[in-house]
């Protein structure tokens, strides 16, 4: 079973392409006009052994919001096809990650109940040219998109940048284990109902 995807997104605010290989290697060639964006994608693609390849261009001349959004939509969509039926999967990932003096935790469910709980404040409104409170549109656009249940949360931390990463971090190997397929549910759904569907 190949677990890949390549979806498209346009809009008259952005245009994004993303391919994705559940089973890769970490691979990531990333393109989307943030540089912090980027920076955090490549540590989710290196720690989930997720293949990744983001392509977009935004509306930057006004803001990030439209293009970081966008792209979490996008790649949401991505996970999902991937996904498909997901049968066989873990479906239930978490992990706890330091970034020097910041600790994170992220857990995941491959529910198809898309809910983003966000336990994570910032000490200031940028990270370099980059709007912090975009990572929480992100995430929320990811979890939405793709069909998931995702805690995040800072436990503690004084350094944003650090905060941020621990948290990409912790998600990427939360994902990753989530995504990962049990071969004692060999085909089988993960769900007392028979079927990971919405509602």
């Amino acid at each position: 079973m190949t677990r890949t995807a390549r979806v498209e997104r346009t809009t008259r605010e952005t245009s994004v392409q993303v391919a994705v290989n559940l089973d890769g290697s970490g691979q990531a060639t990333l393109q989307t006009g943030c540089g912090f964006l980027d920076h955090m994608l490549e540590q989710l693609a290196r720690h989930g052994l997720f293949d990744l390849e983001v392509q977009a261009r935004g509306d930057q001349h006004v803001d990030d919001h439209h293009t970081v959004e966008d792209v979490g939509i996008t790649m949401g969509q991505a996970f999902r096809q991937a996904l498909g039926d997901r049968r066989g999967l873990c479906r239930f990932g978490s992990a706890f990650v330091p970034l020097d003096e910041s600790l994170s935790r992220v857990v995941v469910d491959l529910s198809n109940r898309p809910t983003l709980v966000w336990q994570v404040s910032f000490e200031g409104s940028k990270l370099g040219q980059f709007d912090t409170a975009l990572f929480r549109e992100w995430f929320a656009a990811f979890a939405g998109h793709s069909g998931s249940t995702l805690h995040v949360e800072n436990l503690y931390g004084s350094n944003d940048h650090h905060k941020i990463e621990s948290c990409f971090k912790a998600f990427a190997l939360a994902l990753r284990q989530a995504c990962s397929l049990d071969p004692r549910q060999e085909g089988v759904v993960p769900s007392t109902k028979g079927i990971l569907s919405e509602g």
